[in-house]
Parts: structure tokens; C-alpha cells; sequence
């Protein structure tokens, strides 16, 4: 069957008749399918309700025509996107938020993720978003639209027995507990401040409420009663750090799974790490969300404490406004360089003068000669500075004379890496 013969439709949200109904539980119950996760229950959609509509979440999706063996409520696709703000350095740029983006393993292979994806792409075009971005659980899939890796995050286990300590610092402040159900203003008040202050953070959706309150856990289907945290407070009594975690396991085995650290201190940061070294009958704390330049072993006493055990990518970035994008993100040092940008899709092709002074550049298309060349996907993975240009050189992802891609990578390439806590 043809991509031609499948209808393709947005769910309205707001309708509450039965077809309507029907189809928004189809719609749910197949992206729960395709992420290989339960069935949904009355609870489950409930919370994913009042999310998709406080971020107006715009379901779209493929179904098999009326007739065909198959059809109905549930359908062979499913596409969904919101907006929010993603921090590029200079500025927090609208962005596009791509998500629960599944297709049936019975009509794979027919474009009709293609369709949906590049149908997309270009009503964020039109609506003036300069950024897409969305998280893969597959990372071989959206480098054809333009997608680009471009925040990582660590995993990290630190041993919490005997050899466990930090080496002293000045904290003036303290370390208090928290309840989860009762603190949703005050974890959010942190995290506010950490989007504004941390270039590749995304904005919080509004189920990161459910879960951080505990209201609700998706994989369990029900109240999350496990859920602790903790937050610091500096010499004034201002929160500048928090920390919400979980027990798991039995005896000599439990362990600390942190589900969400933010740090607004150099001092919050160590301050949280020896809070949570010293929680009683735990050996183990882990945390899959560090800092791709954590600076945990530099702290403790052992320096093999701690073991970094993943580095993956986590936030992929697509630009579709080469000029908007790139005035909104650092550049290191001044210079000058003609920027080719190849895009099957159209949206970022073309050559940009990019003319770098104080930390900012202006960026104007031009029929210059192209000094240095890279694809759309390439563009993605450098914009936030998570890759840099000298090692994408290497890679054989930056084309250009040395001359050229060395001025470009002196502008480009940033010290400090991005830093992204949010999944969607």
C-alpha cells in the first residue's frame, strides 16, 4: 500500500464525542505500542491529557481508509510537536518539540514518518521557529532530516562506602529535606533559573510536574510514592540547588537513583553530592543526566570513586533559520568566514557571511564563495557546541580549506560544552 492510500489527521483535542474519544485513545495506545510500553489505563490518560493540553500538543498521525482490513480509532503513525524556548546562549529561541513519533512494525518503510516529519518542519518554517529539536531513542533515524546530536549527557555510579568524602569547601549554607507533592514551586523556581543560565537547555513541559511532584508515574501507573528530595541552601537561606531521587534495590545492593540534579553554585553542587554520600544504608548513588564536563571526581577525596559508565547524546537540534540561529548562539573569538549549509530539505541551504566581534556575529546570506561546507545535520551538532568543528574535520563532516575551517573553528567551537535536563 502507498503513502497516498493512508488518511492523515490531527487529533482535536478539545472534541469529547465518542469517535473523537475513540481516536485520542488510539492515538495514545499506539504510541505506547511503538515505544514498547503498557497499554494505557483511565488513569495514564488523564495526566497525559492535562499535558497535552496545557503545552498544546499537536497530535497528528497515519490511519488505514475506512474499509480496509485494520482500520479504525488506532492508527499505523503517530506524530506530535509543541512549542517552547531553548536556551542558544544569547537568547531563549522558540523552538519546535518533536515527539512521541512511532510507526506500526506492519507498515514500516511506506514515508509515512517522511510525510509527517517534513509536513512539519515546514509549518515551523511558516510559523517562524528557527529550531527543531527532539530526543532519539534511535540514532540512525533523523540524520536525514537535518537532525544533528547536539547535547550529551553522563551517566555516573559513585561508590558511597567507606571510600566515599569531598574534599573540604567553604559552604556557608545547608543541606534540608524536601517533600515532593509539596514543592513543585520551589523545584521549578530552580529550574527557571537554570534554563536561563545554561546554553542547550530546553524548557520544562508540563508533565515534568507529574513527575517531580510524584503525582503520577508513567511506567508504574500510579502515585510515585518512592520519590524523595532534598535542596540546598546558600548563607542566606535562598534555594540554589536541589536534588530529587529514589531507593532502590535491598540490603547490600540498595542503591540511590537521582532522577533530577541542578546545581546554581559551585558550592551547591558538592554540597548536594556529600548530602547524598551520606545517606544511610545505600552504597551506590547513580545519575544519568551529569554534566558531559561533571566535575564530581575533582571533589572527592578518591578520585576513582566515581565512574563515568555513559556518555550518550541526548538533545538532536535541526536548524531551519541559519541566520536567526546563529546570531542567538556565543562565538569565541572574532573573525570572518563564508558558511555553506547543505539541506535536502531546503529549509538552512544556502551560504551565510558570518562576521563574529565580542562574543556575538551577524549572519547575512550571500552569493560569496563558500569557504567551508557542511549539511544540515552537521550544522545541528555544532550550533550548541557540543561537537566542535576540528573534530567534525576529522570525521570528514566539515569540508573547506585548513586555512578556512581553522578561522571558522576558532570562532565556532565553544569551552564550555551544552547542558540539557530535559527529555520530551
Amino acid at each position: 500500500m502507498d503513502a497516498v492510500d493512508y488518511d492523515f489527521a490531527t487529533l482535536d483535542l478539545a472534541d469529547e464525542s465518542e469517535a473523537a474519544v475513540a481516536r485520542r485513545r488510539g492515538w495514545l495506545g499506539a504510541v505506547q505500542r511503538g515505544f514498547h510500553s503498557g497499554r494505557p489505563d483511565e488513569a495514564f490518560e488523564k495526566h497525559w491529557l492535562t499535558h497535552v493540553r496545557a503545552d498544546d500538543v499537536v497530535c497528528a498521525g497515519a490511519r488505514l481508509p475506512e474499509g480496509e482490513f485494520g482500520a479504525g480509532p488506532v492508527p499505523v503513525a503517530t506524530f506530535a510537536h509543541f512549542d517552547k524556548t531553548l536556551n542558544a546562549g544569547h537568547e531563549l529561541l522558540p523552538l519546535r518539540m518533536i515527539t512521541d513519533v512511532t510507526t506500526s512494525p506492519a507498515h514500516r518503510r511506506r514515508g509515512l514518518v517522511r510525510r509527517l516529519m517534513e509536513d512539519n518542519l515546514a509549518d515551523a518554517v511558516a510559523s517562524g521557529i528557527p529550531v527543531a529539536a527532539l530526543t532519539a531513542s534511535e540514532a540512525t533515524i533523523y540524520g536525514r532530516w537535518g537532525f544533528g546530536a547536539a547535547t550529551f549527557a553522563q551517566k555516573i555510579e559513585v561508590n558511597t562506602g567507606p571510600r566515599f568524602g569531598l574534599r573540604a569547601f567553604d559552604d556557608p549554607g545547608r543541606v534540608e529535606l524536601i517533600e515532593p507533592p509539596e514543592s513543585w514551586p520551589i523545584v521549578r523556581g530552580v529550574f527557571d533559573k537554570f534554563h536561563v543560565a545554561n546554553r542547550g537547555s530546553v524548557d520544562w513541559p508540563q508533565f515534568y510536574e507529574v513527575l517531580h511532584t510524584g503525582a503520577f508515574d508513567f511506567n508504574e501507573g500510579g502515585p510515585d510514592k518512592k520519590l524523595r528530595g532534598a535542596v540546598h541552601l546558600d548563607g542566606d537561606g535562598t534555594v540554589d540547588g536541589v536534588v530529587l531521587y529514589k531507593a532502590d534495590g535491598q540490603g547490600r545492593e540498595r542503591k540511590i537513583d537521582v532522577t533530577e540534579m541542578m546545581a546554581l553554585t559551585t558550592t551547591a553542587g558538592p554540597a548536594l553530592w556529600s548530602f547524598l554520600g551520606g545517606i544511610d544504608m545505600a552504597q551506590k548513588v547513580t545519575f544519568g543526566l551529569a554534566h558531559p564536563d561533571d566535575p564530581l571526581q575533582w571533589a572527592l577525596t578518591d578520585i576513582n570513586a566515581v565512574s563515568y559508565t555513559a556518555n550518550s547524546e541526548f538533545l538532536w537540534v535541526r536548524i531551519l533559520d541559519v541566520e536567526r540561529a546563529l546570531t542567538a548562539r556565543p562565538w569565541a573569538v572574532d573573525g570572518r568566514v563564508v558558511l555553506e549549509v547543505e539541506d535536502d530539505q531546503r529549509h538552512a541551504a544556502g551560504r551565510f557571511t558570518i562576521v563574529s566581534e565580542g562574543g556575538h556575529a551577524k549572519v547575512t546570506r550571500t552569493d560569496d564563495g563558500a569557504e567551508v561546507r557542511v549539511s544540515a545535520e552537521t550544522l545541528g551538532s555544532l550550533y550548541l557546541g557540543g561537537a566542535h568543528v576540528s573534530a567534525l574535520r576529522r570525521a570528514g563532516r566539515v569540508q573547506g580549506s585548513d586555512d578556512a575551517v581553522t578561522r571558522f573553528a576558532a570562532m565556532a567551537d565553544l569551552a564550555v560544552p551544552p547542558y540539557n535536563l530535559t527529555g520530551f
